[in-house]
C-alpha cells in the first residue's frame, strides 16, 4: 500500500505492506532508530511513540493503521538541536541508565504532560505503568517527570 504519514512534522510517503509494523517502518525505512524494540508484544513500552498525540506501542501498530496519522518519535522531541524540558530533566535527574527504555519513557511522559501539565506523582506512575526499566527503581524517572512538570510554562 502507499503509506502517507506525518513523522516529526515531515510528510512521508512510502510503500509498505498493510500489516507491516510501524516500528519497522520507523527504524528500517525512515532510519529513526531512537525507537527501540524490546518485547515486540506491547508489554514493555520500549517502542512507544505518539500517534495523533496518544502514546502507542509501535510494535503493535500495523502500517494500515498509521496511514494518514501524525507520528512523533523521540527524535522529534528536541527542537533546533536542543533538548526539550523533559529530556533535560532526565539528564539532570540521572533518569537515564543504560538508555534502552528512555525513548519510550520520554514518549509516554510527553503524552502525559500534554494532557495533564501538572500531574501528581501517582498520575506519573500510572502514565508510565506500561514502560519497563531494568536498570532503575523508577524514582529518578518519576523525579525527572515531576521536574519537567514544574518547569512547564
Amino acid at each position: 500500500m502507499q503509506l502517507e504519514l506525518m513523522v516529526n512534522g515531515v510528510e512521508r510517503r512510502l510503500e509498505a505492506a498493510p500489516a507491516r509494523r510501524l516500528l519497522d517502518i520507523l527504524r528500517e525505512d525512515l532510519k529513526l532508530t531512537g525507537t527501540k524494540e524490546g518485547c515486540g508484544e506491547g508489554e514493555c513500552g520500549t517502542c512507544t511513540v505518539l500517534m495523533d498525540g496518544r502514546a502507542v506501542c509501535a510494535c503493535l501498530v500495523p502500517a494500515c493503521q498509521a496511514h494518514g496519522r501524525k507520528i512523533v518519535t523521540v527524535e522529534g522531541l528536541a527542537q533546533d538541536g536542543r533538548l526539550n524540558a523533559l529530556q533535560t530533566a532526565f539528564v539532570e535527574k540521572g533518569a537515564v541508565q543504560c538508555g534502552f527504555c528512555t525513548p519510550g519513557m520520554l514518549m509516554s511522559a510527553t503524552a502525559l504532560l500534554a494532557h495533564n501539565p501538572r500531574p501528581t506523582r501517582q498520575e506519573i506512575r500510572t502514565a508510565l505503568e506500561g514502560n519497563l526499566c531494568r536498570c532503575t527503581g523508577y524514582s529518578k524517572i518519576l523525579d525527572a517527570v515531576e521536574q519537567a512538570a514544574e518547569n512547564h510554562p
